[in-house]
């Protein structure tokens, strides 16, 4: 049965710069609205274009401090009535202060509880915020270039009206922030399948935090080893995450998309191809029939847009020509949706990745599946 999906964008979304060197643009969703658009997307009957709003303060209280929010908003202003440092914010580093900051922030955190809101009064099945999935914001400040946790905002907008929700996140990164959220509750199913922290930020998410209290079990993290590709992520999706959802059996899903475990990513070390992404993608939108998306990470702006439009298309039902349309084609370098060449590994790589591998999902296995009953 086909469902009904939306797509939550305004260009304004994609308009702030973050600072004129730093690897996240948001012009990457401009990108992928316009290849979306140059294959159809929006004119199909179950295809909805909708138009973001902003959060309001008391939606973001659950999770963030008052006193986080309206530093935020002061510094936002170009005030300076609160220390920037004490918050994660500074100049040069991965969360910069710029004027309309918070507003920014409003809007995309406003969009991903919009999608929730959408799913959760039937206006649709799948509703997809690209600016959201900003999954490393903590509840007192800002971390990863996240200002705003709001995938926790639209979780708890959801499980406030009774429903079950699995999280996963398949970016790089592990989605530290979320995670924290649910810690220790079993209304929230974490999943996070990442770079190992031994090699990347946030430098979290062993194997062995699997939540506490009520919520033990409930947090799952699967860390993998640099150059990790298409092939390991489709066996940890098989053998690991489909079965733990499958147990949960959630009422709703939400997927952080993150494409930054490209081949090509200029700030990770993964092995993933748009195609095997957009794998991974399909699998989950098939675990459940109310599916919750955001965006996240993604550091080469066309693999973004690519990867993102063949998602969006799972979404709607459609398998777009692998060649992007001729009024589109070449706009930022983009002439095809999947990678058609590949990195080589080498056989001693190969080993040391089938190794790692193996004993990450073997300790998962252990820790994780007796608690439910798999």
């Amino acid at each position: 049965m086909t469902r009904k999906a939306a797509f939550i964008y305004s260009d304004i979304l994609s308009r702030h710069i973050l600072r004129e060197d730093h690897v996240m643009q948001p012009k990457r969703l401009r990108y992928t609205f316009e290849l979306l658009d140059a294959y159809g997307a929006f004119a199909f009957q179950n295809s909805r274009l909708v138009e973001p709003r902003k959060a309001n303060r008391s939606e973001l209280k659950p999770f963030h401090t008052d006193d986080y929010i309206s530093a935020v908003e002061n510094l936002s202003e170009g005030l300076h009535e609160y220390s920037a440092s004490k918050y994660n914010f500074s100049d040069h580093g991965d969360n910069p202060i710029y004027l309309g900051m918070y507003d920014s922030a409003l809007l995309s955190t406003g969009a991903s509880i919009l999608a929730a809101e959408m799913i959760y009064n039937g206006d649709v099945d799948i509703a997809f915020n690209p600016s959201g999935g900003l999954h490393h914001a903590m509840p007192g400040n800002a971390s990863g270039f996240c200002i705003f946790n709001d995938p926790v905002m639209a979780i708890d907008y959801l499980v406030s009206k009774g429903l079950k929700v699995a999280y996963i996140d398949i970016d790089a990164h592990h989605g530290d922030g979320v995670e924290h959220a649910y810690y220790s509750t079993n209304k929230v199913l974490t999943i996070s399948v990442h770079e190992s922290g031994q090699f990347l930020f946030p430098g979290s998410g062993s194997v062995n935090s699997i939540g506490t209290g009520s919520g033990l079990g409930y947090s799952v993290n699967i860390p993998l080893h640099p150059y990790s590709n298409d092939q390991i992520y489709a066996m940890v999706m098989s053998d690991i995450i489909l079965p733990i959802i499958d147990k949960f059996s959630p009422d709703v899903i939400a997927t952080q998309l993150g494409m930054d475990p490209y081949f090509k990513d200029p700030i990770t070390h993964l092995g993933l191809s748009t195609q095997g992404h957009n794998q991974l993608v399909r699998s989950l939108g098939s675990a459940c029939s109310k599916w919750l998306a955001f965006g996240g990470g993604g550091y080469d702006l066309g693999a973004v847009a690519r990867a993102w439009t063949m998602d969006y298309g799972v979404m709607i039902g459609e398998a777009w020509d692998d060649n992007v349309p001729e009024k589109f084609k070449g706009n930022y370098g983009i002439q095809r949706l999947s990678d058609h060449e590949l990195p080589s590994i080498s056989e001693e790589m190969s080993e040391r990745l089938e190794q790692f591998t193996s004993s990450t999902m073997r300790e998962v296995k252990e820790l994780v599946f007796p608690i439910h009953s798999i």
